[in-house]
């Protein structure tokens, strides 16, 4: 899918691009799969802002994917190639055989009219969903599973694909669209092929006014503020980020800073980091 670029007729347009949208064949969602979404502009229950530069933005209603693909051993029907204004990845929607739609996540070459299955037996071809154990070693996967009948959790972004390297007892190695190799369970279901709209990453926003229609309000440099609200501001001029460099307004270090638990459960299932 191409990205479309515009006329420069005013310095926003110079470098802003979009999707093409060539392969969206239905634009108005499916009624019965939406529900409400609670927009919180980064606020807990208490009014307090837990997750800064959150606010605004245009109206979305969800849409409910199927990731657990539980209709099992039932063929369904790729209705129409949808939109979806909470991910990056486009939605297909499927008419299983007992009139029953669903939304799934839209590999790279599903097309409308095409034919999918989930359970043991389906075949390896493209919107198939299976256990890992039943996938050819090599096969290019998304929307994975973490435990069994929890849902895909993994590889659901735009492009996004996996690989499988290995298999071991119960358990299967993935190389991950990062770069980390991890193990997970063999009962666990994924589905075959890459995510599509794999441009997403080269698309610029070009101007300001774009992101706040995502919902992003604008975020200030700590260096550019003053002692009182970020430990990098102050200083007479351009001074630097001082010392300690660099921390966050409330002083535990970023850029770099892990995050993740040294003990946490999960660790043994990663070989290699992604680092």
């Amino acid at each position: 899918m191409p990205v479309k670029t515009y006329k420069p007729y005013t310095p926003s347009r110079r470098h802003m691009t979009t999707a093409s949208f060539e392969e969206i064949t239905k634009s108005e969602p499916e009624k019965r799969l939406l529900a409400p979404r609670q927009r919180t502009g980064g606020r807990n229950n208490r009014g307090r802002v837990t997750a800064r530069h959150r606010g605004g933005g245009h109206k979305r209603m969800i849409r409910l994917v199927d990731f657990k693909r539980d209709k099992r051993d039932m063929p369904a029907r790729v209705v129409a190639i949808e939109y979806d204004p909470n991910r990056s990845a486009r939605l297909a929607l499927v008419e299983y055989a007992d009139q029953e739609r669903r939304y799934i996540l839209a590999p790279k070459e599903l097309t409308v009219g095409a034919q999918i299955m989930a359970g043991e037996g389906a075949e390896i071809a493209t919107g198939n969903a299976l256990p890992l154990k039943n996938i050819p070693l090599g096969t290019m996967v998304h929307n994975i599973e973490l435990q069994p009948g929890r849902g895909g959790q993994m590889v659901r972004s735009a492009g996004g694909v996996a690989q499988l390297l290995a298999k071991e007892g119960e358990l299967v190695t993935l190389r991950l669209p990062s770069g980390e190799i991890r193990m997970v369970a063999q009962n666990c279901y994924a589905t075959i092929g890459q995510l599509g709209h794999e441009e997403h990453n080269t698309i610029s926003l070009g101007k300001a006014g774009r992101s706040r229609w995502l919902g992003r309000r604008p975020n200030v440099r700590g260096i550019a503020m003053n002692p009182h609200d970020h430990p990098h501001g102050g200083g007479e001029g351009k001074s630097g980020q001082g010392n300690p460099h660099p921390v966050s307004p409330w002083g535990w270090g970023t850029k770099g800073f892990k995050t993740r638990h040294k003990r946490k459960t999960s660790n043994k299932y990663i070989v290699k980091r992604r680092r």
